[in-house]
């Protein structure tokens, strides 16, 4: 099959094009938006665009829907061609980690990540490990639209194989780079949290052969989420909180539904946000290495700029979403990179955010210290954040950005647009930045008291909402 035959490539789409992917692959309600024929088109846009040979690795999470759809990908790529291997239920990273490995073309994960239940996507991940391009997502895009394929002839369907090794060759991986002698040596004792997820395949295992005592809370695979919301939020992990207090342990941890992300609770029960987390990480990260460069993305507290210079690093920023973050990682050869949102980079392992990585390395530093999570995070700088959404129509999301960047502009000492608005006051900043992958808005405020942040937060909010209602929308109902 020739590339002659493909449609062509090099188009640009008109500004008005419609979108299917969001800030991390795509992400849609099933029976709405995620149907049979529509996830079967997406398995023969990727046919097309990979000009109808190569390897796929395909893996999924627990979600009622992820197997019908992962068979519905397979079908639809074997027809068109595609060589596929199944890889089973396992965590993004996992995936991600296997597609760079065995040299596949690219790698989908049927998942909606922290997404709610009723919602269903694919991750796409390509040769390097990371997400694809943006160029590619359009061409993508353009073929789903157009409804055009190139189909293989019957001589030329590709081959299934079932793959039972991709979770044992990524953990391999992650137990070659911790050390495991100083775990098993202190033996700590950790509660884990999969949230009915993807991690409940591999961390449990994972932490105990790095030595830890694991107790467990909602690691039954369950696609309703019945333990607690997916999203390993502060407010739902009310229940790890308690029971890493009332056990003793050194630390708890938490997952999201496809486990790139891992959020962290102290031997006192306290949440700690992403950006703490980041800035350990990254303040012992800069002891190791000596130096180096950290990455982030524009979402961050200034905690995390004034950890980094402090140690002798160089910071830089990108947009939110893991492919800005990533390609920045490999551009810069950068040591370490997080974001807000509780996902954690590790390059010597993979470039990608990886939760089982990250609990693994947090286990690792309480060890190597010696010291309570609680007293390592009290010797940080302490600023406020404070963060919302509110419901936005997709539609109403580029006027919307226009009109917030003209208040804002009144108001505020300077604004970065490297994504969404960020506005920089005297004593904190605002940010207004259009999810994309849910049909809301994020508002995020930081300041160096709470009741600062909290004020310039419920202005962010109150500026949202108004603009949408000149724009003839509304902002009623729950995000």
């Amino acid at each position: 099959m020739s590339a002659a035959a493909l449609p062509q490539t090099t188009e640009r789409p008109t500004p008005n094009a419609p979108r299917l992917f969001g800030t991390d692959g795509i992400r849609k309600v099933v029976g709405r938006e995620i149907t049979p024929v529509f996830v079967a088109e997406v398995g023969s846009a990727i046919a097309t665009y990979l000009q109808g040979s190569g390897d796929v690795l395909i893996a999924r999470d627990f979600r009622t829907s992820s197997d019908a759809m992962a068979r519905l990908l397979s079908g639809a790529l074997l027809m068109d061609g595609i060589n596929v291997r199944e890889l089973g239920v396992m965590p993004t990273p996992c995936l991600q980690f296997n597609v760079r490995a065995l040299g596949a073309a690219m790698g989908l994960t049927v998942t909606a990540s922290h997404n709610p239940t009723e919602f269903n996507g694919i991750k796409f991940t390509g040769p390097e490990g990371t997400e694809i391009p943006r160029d590619s997502e359009e061409i993508l895009e353009r073929s789903i639209f157009r409804h055009e394929f190139v189909r293989a002839s019957w001589d030329h369907v590709g081959t299934y194989r079932v793959d039972p090794d991709a979770v044992d060759r990524y953990t391999s991986s992650i137990l070659r780079t911790t050390d495991v002698e100083a775990i098993r040596a202190a033996a700590p004792l950790v509660v884990l949290d999969p949230g009915n997820g993807t991690s409940a395949v591999t961390s449990p295992v994972l932490l105990r052969e790095l030595g830890c005592r694991v107790l467990t809370l909602n690691a039954n695979p369950d696609g309703y989420f019945p333990g607690r919301p997916s999203e390993p939020n502060e407010e739902n992990l009310w229940a790890l909180r308690k029971a890493v207090v009332e056990l003793g342990a050194v630390v708890g941890i938490a997952h999201d539904g496809d486990a790139d992300r891992a959020s962290f609770v102290d031997e006192h029960g306290t949440y700690l946000p992403g950006d703490v987390t980041m800035a350990l990480f990254a303040k012992h990260r800069l002891t190791e290495r000596d130096g180096g460069v950290v990455v982030t993305s524009v979402t961050s507290s200034t905690l995390v700029e004034d950890v980094v210079r402090s140690g002798g690093g160089e910071l830089q920023v990108t947009r939110s979403g893991s492919l800005p973050v990533a390609r920045r990682v490999l551009d810069c050869d950068a040591i370490f990179a997080g974001e807000e949102n509780g996902g954690y980079y590790w390059p010597e392992h993979q470039v990608a955010r990886d939760g089982p990585m990250s609990s693994a390395k947090m286990v690792e530093l309480l060890v190597r210290l010696g010291r309570p999570l609680s007293e390592l995070v009290g010797e940080l700088p302490r600023y406020h954040l404070s963060k919302t959404k509110v419901p936005v129509a997709d539609a109403l999301k580029t006027r919307l950005l226009a009109k917030v960047h003209a208040e804002l502009e009144r108001e505020a000492d300077r604004i970065v647009t490297l994504d969404g608005q960020k506005a920089y006051f005297p004593d904190g900043w605002l940010l207004v930045r259009p999810s994309g992958t849910e049909p809301i808005c994020r508002v995020y405020a930081e300041a160096r008291s709470a009741p600062r942040a909290k004020e310039l937060m419920d202005h962010g909010v109150e500026m949202v909402r108004r603009e949408v209602e000149t724009l003839g929308g509304t902002t009623h109902g729950t995000p």
